[in-house]
């Protein structure tokens, strides 16, 4: 019969007490190392999970600046390029303008150089026709009949040359004399523009004035005779002679 060593019953579990704690100690041992790693990992670790989030935001925030940035001189680019064509319209236009006055102003001077010469010799100049029209009072407006006076007097210009038409323009005395020097050319230049505009007779054809009450046909004393006054009369001028306007048709 073998020996065996036996242990009271007390003894073993005494020391199945002391196995158990030496396990607890180690499995605490081992927890709290292990949270000590994942502290310590977490510790190390999250200032570079910032420090990245940080780079992200602010990577996306200078992408949207360079986006806005790209937009901003799109449209300030787009701006200058129409303020550019504007301005190149502008100029053009203003241009086409220039020319279009000096235009203006050479073909001026050319009439008033025309009529310059044309009164410097009007004594050379012979009435060869005349007619005129009257109108109501402080009136200026060209009536019906006045146009058909007109049209029979304007019916032979085409066949004229070297001619102008002396246009002088009249009132009654009623009213202002400065009133009624401005009422007479009014009327002289209703006359003128009907003629110019129906047959196209050229401005330097013209020699026109308006001369107020200053020239009166009849007396004023009656209707009659105001109404007489209220007139423009349109004489048809000629330095050529009968023969010489033959020749020249």
């Amino acid at each position: 019969m073998s020996s065996t060593t036996l242990f009271p019953f007390g003894k073993e579990k005494k020391a199945s007490s002391a196995g158990v704690a030496v396990l607890t100690s180690a499995l605490l041992l081992t927890f709290t190392l292990g949270c000590s790693s994942k502290n310590y990992v977490r510790s190390q670790t999250q200032p570079l999970v910032d420090q990245t989030n940080q780079l992200d935001s602010k990577t996306a925030s200078d992408h949207r600046n360079i986006v806005d940035t790209d937009e901003r001189a799109k449209s300030g680019i787009t701006k200058a390029q129409g303020a550019a064509d504007a301005a190149d319209q502008h100029a053009m236009a203003a241009g086409q303008s220039a020319d279009a006055a000096g235009k203006s102003a050479q073909e001026a001077y050319n009439r008033v150089d025309t009529l310059n010469g044309v009164v410097a010799n009007l004594d050379n100049y012979k009435s060869i026709s005349d007619t005129n029209v009257t109108f109501g009072f402080d009136k200026s407006v060209l009536t019906a009949d006045n146009r058909k006076t007109l049209d029979d007097f304007a019916a032979s210009l085409a066949e004229k040359r070297s001619y102008i038409l002396a246009v002088t323009g009249g009132t009654d005395s009623t009213g202002d004399a400065n009133y009624n020097y401005g009422l007479s050319q009014r009327r002289a230049d209703a006359v003128v523009n009907y003629l110019a505009t129906k047959y196209n007779v050229p401005p330097h054809k013209f020699y026109l004035i308006g001369i107020g009450k200053d020239q009166q046909v009849a007396s004023d004393n009656t209707a009659a005779g105001r109404a007489k006054n209220r007139r423009v009369e349109v004489k048809l001028m000629t330095n050529m002679d009968s023969s010489a306007q033959q020749a020249s048709k």
